[in-house]
C-alpha cells in the first residue's frame, strides 16, 4: 500500500491523497480577477489527480499584490469569479484551497520575466508598506512606509473579509501566508521588524500581529474546515528568523486552532543562500511535526514519486506540496501512482489512454 495515496483527514475534510499543488503565482490576473488561464491551470491539476489544489498568493487588498497582475480577493466580484473554478476542482475530486496574502515591502514589482524590479505609479505601481521602513533590497528606489497601528487594524479587517469571501467562493481550505518575506513574515523576523512598540522587539511582540491575523481567519472559517499556515522556518541568515522561533509561533498557532503547517523557508532578504537541493526543507516539516504535534507539509524540490512516498510513509511530513513538478506535469499524481504500483482511477474521458 502506498501511504502517499491514502486520504488525509483534517477536521471533517477528507483529502483523497497526500499530494497538494503548492500555491504558485501565475501573474495572469486582471485587476486581481482570475482569468481563463486560472480555470485551465488549476482545473487541469484537479483532473490530474492532486488531492488539494491551492490558488496562488491571493491579495487581501490591491496594495498587497506582488505585481499588478497578481490574484486578489478584495471584493465580492473576485469571490464570484473564483466560484466556477472551485466548483470544477470539486467536481473532479480535489479540494480547492486559497492562500491569503499581503506582499508588504515586496509588493509593487514588475513581472518576473520582465526583471521583477519595483515599479512606480507611472508603471501601475504603488507605495508599499512594511513593519518598518526597511527595504527588501538596498537597490530598491523607494522605502516602504512603516505601518501605523491603525493600518494594522485595517489590515486585520481585510484578512477577515478575504476569508469570508473565500467561503463564498467555495474554497474548503484557506492558507495564511506567513512566509517568503511578505508582510506577515516581515513582522516576525528581527531582520525586517525594527519597531519599538507592542508589535516589535521581543519574539512575543513580533508574532503579535501575525497571530491576530491567524485568529481572525480561524474565527471566521467554518469549524468543520481546516486552516493552513505557510511559514518560512528559517531566513538562512545570522540573526534572523530560525527554527526555534518558528516552533514558538507554531505552538501558538496550534493553540488557536490552526490545523496544518506548510513548511517552507527563506525569501526575506535577497542575499540569503539556502542549501538548495532535493528535499532540503523536509527537516523543518519533520521537526515541527515532532515538537508541536501538528500536521505538516513538506515543500521544496520534491519531484520523484519514490521520494514523495518516503516522506509521508516514514512520517517525515503528512503531505507533500509540489510546485515546479506540477508545472512540468499536471498529471504528476497519475504518473506517480503508476510508478508506485497504485491503480488510481483516471478521469473517464482519459481512461482509454491509461
Amino acid at each position: 500500500m502506498s501511504r502517499l495515496f491514502t486520504p488525509l483527514t483534517l477536521r471533517e475534510l477528507v483529502i483523497k491523497n497526500r499530494i497538494f499543488v503548492s500555491p504558485m503565482c501565475m501573474y495572469s490576473s486582471r485587476d486581481g480577477l482570475p482569468t481563463d488561464w486560472h480555470m485551465v491551470h488549476l482545473g487541469s491539476r484537479a483532473v490530474g489527480g492532486a488531492g488539494l489544489v491551492m490558488v496562488e498568493a491571493t491579495a487581501v487588498t490591491p496594495q498587497g499584490r506582488i505585481s499588478p497582475d497578481d490574484s486578489g480577493i478584495w471584493s465580492a466580484e473576485h469571490a464570484a469569479a473564483f466560484a466556477p473554478i472551485t466548483r470544477f476542482i470539486k467536481e473532479h475530486g480535489s479540494v480547492p484551497g486559497i492562500q491569503l496574502a499581503h506582499a508588504g515591502r515586496k509588493a509593487s514589482t514588475d513581472l518576473p520575466w520582465k526583471g521583477g524590479r519595483p515599479v512606480d505609479a507611472r508603471n501601475r505601481g504603488w507605495q508599499t508598506i512594511a513593519p518598518s521602513a526597511v527595504p527588501f533590497s538596498k537597490e530598491d528606489p523607494v522605502l516602504p512606509r512603516e505601518t501605523t497601528v491603525q493600518d494594522l487594524e485595517t489590515l486585520l479587517g481585510q484578512f477577515a473579509a478575504a476569508a469570508r469571501r473565500s467561503i463564498d467562493a467555495g474554497f474548503e481550505v484557506v492558507e495564511i501566508h506567513m512566509a517568503h518575506g511578505y508582510l506577515l513574515h516581515e513582522f516576525i523576523s528581527p531582520l525586517s521588524n525594527r519597531r519599538s512598540d507592542e508589535f516589535g522587539g521581543s519574539l512575543e511582540n513580533r508574532c503579535r500581529f501575525p497571530l491576530r491575523v491567524a485568529k481572525a481567519v480561524r474565527d471566521i472559517w467554518p469549524e468543520h474546515l481546516p486552516v493552513f499556515v505557510r511559514v518560512s522556518a528559517s531566513d538562512w541568515m545570522e540573526g534572523g528568523w530560525d527554527l526555534e522561533q518558528t516552533l514558538y509561533l507554531v505552538r501558538a498557532l496550534k493553540d488557536m486552532g490552526i490545523d496544518f503547517i506548510d513548511c517552507s523557508s527563506g525569501g526575506l532578504v535577497p542575499e540569503a543562500m539556502p542549501p538548495f537541493g532535493p528535499g532540503f526543507q523536509v527537516p523543518f516539516a519533520t521537526e515541527i511535526k515532532k515538537e508541536v504535534g501538528i500536521a505538516t507539509g513538506a515543500v521544496g524540490v520534491v519531484t520523484d514519486p519514490a521520494q514523495a512516498e518516503q516522506i509521508v510513509a516514514t512520517g517525515l511530513a503528512d503531505a507533500v506540496l509540489l510546485a515546479r513538478a506540477m508545472l512540468r506535469d499536471p498529471y504528476w499524481p497519475l504518473h506517480a501512482a503508476k510508478a508506485l504500483g497504485v491503480d488510481l482511477p483516471w478521469p473517464l474521458q482519459y481512461e482509454r489512454a491509461k
